[in-house]
């Protein structure tokens, strides 16, 4: 009960300390506003600007990942129960229908971020903002979300490696993208890239984490056509 506990834990808090990290540095390098927009707007109503437009793009994302979130933890008690029964076929059919689902939304998703940008800012109320509002928004939403498909598949191995008892693996993967690279890169980017480098975080998080995660799933399949073969001797 503790490891797995702990697994969630350690996700849901480290998903504080990455937005922790990516709005002080929005604080900090706000003052590359200046560069997106022309009109003649008073600083202190720009400086603003990137703070509400990074809180947007970052409840988009979290929104996607629910969905995501949702799917994948549907899978857990017919993991837990098939894992239990020695099915492991089972489980591992499962994880491919869970990879294809988490896939297929995810790309649903980007196509409607990188297509419809300004219509989803217009959600929180663009109508009478800035021209500056509406180009860093569109930039936000089509920079930040851009991976997004795999930030979905990402989520989905996590939290069934957690179904299935692997809590170590788990947490190092929600270690990987929320801590070393949704806290780390952050600080580090808008050195290079001023303030769009806050931006740029997502994506390269996202698909340094997949990466990890095709690793991950490969072992999987390994282990678990292993146990299948094993299981199709003793019948």
């Amino acid at each position: 009960m503790l490891p797995l506990g702990l697994t969630s834990f350690l996700a849901q808090i480290s998903m504080v300390i990455s937005l922790a990290a990516v709005y002080n540095m929005v604080a900090k390098y706000v003052g590359d506003i200046v560069n997106y927009g022309t009109e003649d707007i008073p600083l202190d109503e720009l400086t603003q600007i990137p703070t509400a437009i990074v809180g947007i793009g970052m409840k988009f994302f979290q929104m996607i990942i629910s969905v995501s979130i949702g799917m994948a933890a549907g899978c857990i008690p017919v993991v837990g129960y098939n894992m239990g029964a020695g099915r492991h076929d089972r489980v591992k059919g499962l994880l491919t229908r869970m990879l294809i689902a988490e896939l297929l939304f995810g790309i649903i998703a980007t196509i409607i971020c990188e297509v419809f940008p300004s219509q989803l800012i217009g959600l929180f109320g663009s109508s009478g903002e800035s021209e500056y509002y509406i180009n860093f928004g569109v930039d936000c939403i089509r920079i930040f979300l851009s991976f997004i498909f795999l930030a979905c598949v990402n989520k989905g191995v996590t939290i069934y490696m957690q179904a299935m008892g692997k809590a170590f693996i788990s947490t190092a993967l929600s270690m990987l993208r929320e801590i070393v690279l949704g806290a780390g890169l952050p600080l580090i980017l808008p050195y290079f890239f001023g303030l769009k480098g806050i931006l740029y975080f997502m994506p390269v998080a996202d698909v340094v984490t997949f990466i990890a995660s095709v690793f991950v799933i490969i072992s999987l399949y390994r282990e678990l056509g292993g146990k299948e073969k094993a299981s199709s001797l003793k019948a």
